[in-house]
């Protein structure tokens, strides 16, 4: 036992020091980050897609996704197209479709699985986790409809927008809501230390 409270102690003693509480949190960040990735395309994913449940969410978000970009695209931007299936052809001047990797279904787990395993109150955990996923859906539409306009105004630079531009967006976006998380409800990480 005394191992264990000089342990706290001793890392309780770095962690409350800013500098070295920065690196500590980001690094804690990166890793769960870095875990998930590793863990998802090393075959999460493809387990997850043998069970109904998934690829029925995933199905739903796919519709969802479509549903309400096609809404804007025509009552807000006033985009003329034609819908098939969902898919968004937009006539003379090109189309989009909504894959299942355009979902956010990755973006709502790696959410789930960042703010489960990093440390806070699970009081705040029970709202913030369904927030930040909402915020991530309204990320991934908001990032549709750019897409729309992008084949509208800047069509020869579709693919590098989306893959070099959107797409990391996603994650910075994750970065910002944990860093709010930080922020809102920081760790008391050795707020109680122990004494020799």
């Amino acid at each position: 036992m005394n191992f264990i409270n000089r342990t706290i102690n001793w890392f309780a003693g770095y962690y409350n020091q800013p500098t070295y509480r920065a690196i500590i949190n980001v690094s804690l960040f990166a890793i769960i980050t870095a875990l998930f990735h590793y863990i998802w395309w090393g075959g999460l994913v493809q387990l997850l897609a043998n069970y109904s449940w998934f690829e029925g969410f995933r199905a739903f978000m796919v519709q969802a996704v479509f549903t309400q970009s096609v809404w804007i695209n025509e009552h807000i931007f006033g985009l003329k197209m034609i819908k098939q299936g969902v898919t968004m052809i937009f006539p003379n001047v090109g189309y989009i479709t909504i894959e299942e990797a355009c979902s956010g279904t990755k973006q709502f787990y790696q959410i789930l699985v960042l703010f489960i395993l990093f440390p806070g109150p699970w009081r705040h955990k029970l709202w913030y986790i369904p927030s930040a996923m909402l915020v991530m859906h309204m990320v991934n539409v908001a990032r549709i409809l750019i897409l729309s306009l992008v084949l509208f105004v800047w069509p020869e630079q579709w693919d590098f927008i989306h893959l070099w531009i959107l797409r990391p967006g996603y994650y910075v976006v994750i970065f910002l809501m944990w860093v709010l998380w930080i922020e809102l409800f920081p760790i008391r990480f050795g707020a109680k230390t122990v004494t020799k």
